[in-house]
């Protein structure tokens, strides 16, 4: 069984890398517990499942089947070293910082019990942005990003509750297909041939965008 070891929440800051005025990609962790609660559709929701954290591009990012960003630490530990520089949790703009569990093996689908109340779906992974490029100010970051095939994951809230650095994080549901996050992420952002292959995760859980561009044969265009 894996756990969180932060929960982390931005503040909005000036964004020099996109055309939204500001960004809450700089998330630190919180000191204590954290509500988190569906936060309603991308458009006109509130934005963050994360009470308090604060999204700038509301037309890519939030809302329900984004409400929580996953990425494990071990792969933080595995990214500051190859890049020479200590990077702290929340850095990548991810919501939950956590440790044994293989979140880009997840399977798109799978419910996750996280502390005592909170349940939640994995959905969708993270579509790197032009934002993360500028804020990493590495040299080809998202190419890098990309290759690595570790791009972490959304989670939609089916409950809501508080979530705290220390509670566990436990799998309680699993379907029975082999639609991975990392799987996802290949076929959406440069391997089209994958595409048929996310079908098998089902409209439900791939969601109405995941599941038309699957059916369609369209990927992401990263900015």
């Amino acid at each position: 069984m894996g756990f969180i070891e932060t929960v982390n929440v931005g503040a909005a800051r000036p964004n020099p890398y996109k055309q939204a005025d500001s960004t809450g990609i700089d998330k630190r962790p919180a000191d204590g517990p954290v509500q988190v609660r569906p936060p309603g559709p991308k458009h006109g929701g509130l934005g963050s499942g994360v009470v308090g954290d604060f999204i700038g591009d509301r037309r890519s990012h939030g809302g329900d089947r984004q409400a929580l960003y996953v990425f494990q630490r071990e792969d933080l530990d595995d990214w500051a070293e190859r890049l020479g520089r200590e990077l702290g949790n929340g850095y990548f703009g991810e919501n939950l910082t956590t440790r044994g569990v293989d979140v880009s093996g997840a399977r798109i689908g799978e419910r996750w019990r996280l502390g005592a109340d909170v349940v939640a779906r994995v959905t969708a992974p993270r579509i790197p942005c032009s934002t993360f490029r500028g804020w990493t100010g590495e040299k080809g970051w998202l190419k890098h990003f990309v290759r690595d095939r570790r791009p972490g994951t959304y989670l939609e809230i089916l409950e809501a509750g508080e979530l705290s650095a220390g509670d566990p994080i436990e799998v309680i549901s699993r379907p029975d297909h082999d639609v991975t996050i990392a799987y996802a992420f290949a076929a959406l952002i440069d391997s089209p041939e994958l595409l048929p292959g996310l079908l098998a995760a089902g409209r439900d859980d791939l969601g109405e965008e995941l599941f038309r561009m699957a059916s369609n044969g369209e990927t992401f265009s990263l900015g």
